[in-house]
């Protein structure tokens, strides 16, 4: 596995991953309804999505030339995406692209980073030292999905 900087080139690749992570990761903590507001069925990527995937420390691992988790961190070190692909779970790719987030995190001279997670990216986080700010609901679509905002300081 390799850790390479994402580029709006990966844009594509990134969002069908994003989708099926979504649609086929988190079953055991949010409905169908939520995930279909979360990662619309059939949607396509935002016009957005390549500029917000790169606007900060964006970072992806590759296996064999495809994309096989991303992570982004904005300068402020919050964490806005945190997805690998399914088959990736538990295997250390998720580890390698957050310790690249948090080694960025300390490089920039911050003193936190934090996340809004959800129930499957919670117990990822609680591994590594962050804590739950606040359970809250967020609305997409009209649709209530829980998630944890979340810190870790040092």
């Amino acid at each position: 596995m390799l850790l390479r900087p994402l580029t709006p080139k990966d844009a594509d690749a990134c969002y069908a991953l994003f989708h099926r992570t979504v649609h086929g990761g988190t079953g055991a903590f949010y409905g169908p309804e939520q995930r279909a507001a979360w990662a619309p069925v059939g949607g396509q990527a935002p016009e957005s999505w390549p500029e917000r995937l790169t606007s900060g420390f964006a970072i992806c691992a590759t296996r064999w030339g495809k994309i096989r988790g991303f992570f982004t961190m904005g300068h402020d070190g919050h964490i806005d995406f945190a997805y690998v692909a399914l088959e990736e779970m538990g295997k250390g790719t998720a580890a390698r692209l957050y310790d690249a987030c948090e080694a960025e995190a300390r490089r920039l001279g911050l003193t936190h980073m934090d996340t809004e997670a959800s129930h499957l990216a919670r117990r990822f986080f609680e591994k590594r030292g962050w804590q739950v700010v606040a359970r809250q609901s967020v609305i997409r679509e009209g649709v209530a999905i829980e998630n944890f905002r979340m810190q870790k300081s040092w």
